[in-house]
């Protein structure tokens, strides 16, 4: 037994061509498969958020402009870190001095693995006109999470 041509081999019947619906799209709307570049950048941001690096730097950030307590680090700093951390707070080294006093932010942080478990990182932060330098150690510990064991800034504690 054999299907004949005009009929499709499923039974259905085949779709009917008729004139095409009007697009959906509001009419400013020139192409619709694009995001518009500030959904974009705000992709960007939010996985630039979720890698350790970058995590912590703001967090660090935070504390050393004076935005945020040094305790709000306590479980994500081990030891000496947090003892280097409570040294350098209190001068606030990264809030912006002078008459600028735009809100210090952090314009790039990256890090690299030495060994698994380990990232050594470093974050260039804006704190007003002028760009600063961090860097840091991350250790994965036994309850899964990375915990900041080393901090060090372009300045002296206290200066």
């Amino acid at each position: 037994m054999t299907t004949p041509v005009s009929e499709p081999a499923s039974g259905r019947q085949p779709r009917r061509r008729g004139p095409r619906p009007a697009p959906t799209r509001p009419p400013t709307r020139r192409d619709s498969r694009r995001p518009a570049d500030a959904a974009l950048r705000a992709a960007a941001h939010r996985a630039r958020q979720g890698r350790p690096p970058f995590w912590f730097a703001h967090r660090l950030l935070l504390v050393l402009s004076g935005q945020c307590p040094v305790h709000t680090l306590l479980a994500h700093v081990r030891g000496p870190a947090y003892d280097r951390l409570t040294a350098l707070a209190p001068s606030a080294p990264l809030r912006p001095r002078g008459t600028d006093r735009t809100a210090p932010e952090v314009l790039e942080a990256r890090g690299t693995q030495p060994r698994a478990g380990v990232i050594e990182a470093f974050a260039r932060v804006a704190t007003g006109a002028h760009q600063r330098a961090m860097a840091f150690r991350l250790e994965w510990c036994p309850d899964n999470r990375w915990r900041c064991t080393a901090v060090e800034l372009d300045v002296t504690p206290g200066g």
